[in-house]
């Protein structure tokens, strides 16, 4: 596909089909989804297939293969319908049960091909980083299938998680909104993290994706938006998502069960003053829309609420955790009596009945709860947007920032 500008955009995958060695020697496994396609809509594993490609198992993160299933679920293991491949259900599994099977599914090679969204909770990115350790064990090889960040690579936002706070939504040191790629990210987690976890580095590839620059979203670059996971439907959801994703760690509802979800909150006890007070602190990039609706499922199905919709009118103003973060203290300030923190399962990295606050864990400390809580302005906890280059390392990035396109390369 080709941008405004008449740069063509090449995912890693569309390369990988074009020149299936890129993979390496030997049978390979594909880390993928639904969202898996060529520019041209194919689906990535059949026409791997058809390519000729070794392509001998299929791996499914959170929600599925198929992106069937909602927050916290994904879908059984067995056989691909489409291509009679064996299908991996890798969500949850970690350690020696994930060991168990990379082991099982008698591959040389992992290919990681799952579009992130640039945010540290979002599960993706974890299920990379799981794989990776597991890879490393076993001695299989990890290949990344790189694909643009939709939020553009140029800015990183929000503090990077603490130790002591690591869980499904952030197992590693890393920002709320990264401004990596996933081959990025791997590079870092790469050095970073997976020694630590399994005594050693994985061999690791990154089939570069072609013709992008840090500064293109996902429109800008002219590939066809897929939504990865039920809740991304466009590219406007991901852009806010880095920030409203944290009302995941509230008593308010994110907009699960509507069809705005992350872009829309609301709760029960919201009221006229939230809007007002919204505009009033003058946030870069956004204006809010008193809203009300009903949401078919997840927090207060069902019933009448009351809340906001974020209306992103400049995307490069635009920060969504320091807005989302102000949107808290608001809450906190109006609304004492009412607004909430929820719980969170630690093991599972997910809403429910355990001990600690979801919030702490989609935060990577407790600094912005104990913040919020006390009446303390939180904006200070929101490092200034800043170059990914500034937290990751300028060595691990891989495209440029400026206006010349990426040139064609071997993968790294």
């Amino acid at each position: 596909m080709s941008t405004d500008d008449g740069v063509a955009v090449t995912t890693g995958i569309a390369r990988l089909h074009d020149s299936p060695g890129l993979a390496g020697p030997g049978r390979f496994a594909l880390v993928t989804n639904h969202a898996g396609v060529l520019p041209d809509l194919r689906p990535v594993a059949p026409a791997l297939l058809a390519a000729g490609a070794p392509l001998a198992a299929l791996f499914g993160p959170e929600h599925g293969l198929h992106g069937t299933g909602q927050a916290g679920e994904s879908e059984a293991a067995g056989t691909d319908p489409d291509t009679g491949l064996p299908v991996y259900d890798t969500y949850r599994c970690e350690g020696d049960r994930l060991d168990k099977l990379l082991i099982d599914s008698g591959i040389d090679t992992l290919v990681h091909d799952l579009q992130d969204i640039g945010a540290r909770f979002y599960t993706y990115a974890w299920t990379m980083f799981d794989l990776m350790v597991s890879a490393a064990r076993t001695g299989i090889r990890f290949v990344v299938a790189d694909r643009p960040n939709p939020l553009g690579g140029l800015v990183s936002e929000g503090p990077v998680l603490e130790p002591g706070w690591a869980s499904f939504v952030g197992r590693a040191p890393v920002p709320v909104r990264h401004g990596l790629t996933a081959g990025e990210l791997a590079r870092h987690l790469n050095t970073s993290a997976v020694p630590q976890v399994a005594g050693q580095a994985v061999e690791l590839t990154v089939i570069e994706a072609t013709g992008w620059r840090r500064a293109m979203d996902a429109e800008a670059t002219g590939l066809p938006w897929i939504a990865p996971s039920p809740n991304i439907p466009t590219p406007a959801t991901a852009r806010v998502y880095p920030g409203t994703c944290l009302f995941e760690g509230t008593n308010l509802s994110e907009g699960r069960g509507t069809t705005q979800p992350f872009e829309i909150v609301g709760a029960p006890y919201l009221d006229g003053r939230f809007t007002p007070a919204l505009a009033e602190l003058a946030l870069p990039g956004v204006h809010f829309r008193d809203l009300r609706y009903v949401p078919a499922f997840h927090k207060h199905a069902g019933r009448p609420l009351r809340g906001v919709q974020l209306h992103v009118t400049d995307r490069e103003a635009f920060a969504p955790v320091r807005t989302a973060v102000a949107m808290l203290a608001v809450l906190r300030r109006l609304y004492p009596d009412d607004f909430a923190w929820h719980t969170a399962d630690v093991d599972a990295g997910v809403e429910g009945t355990g001990h600690r606050h979801f919030i702490d864990l989609l935060w990577g400390s407790d600094r912005l709860r104990r913040a919020v809580d006390a009446g303390e302005d939180p904006l200070p906890l929101c490092d200034p947007p800043r170059p990914p280059g500034r937290w990751a390392g300028d060595d691990v990035l891989l495209y440029p920032a400026d206006l010349a396109p990426c040139p064609e390369g071997s993968p790294r």
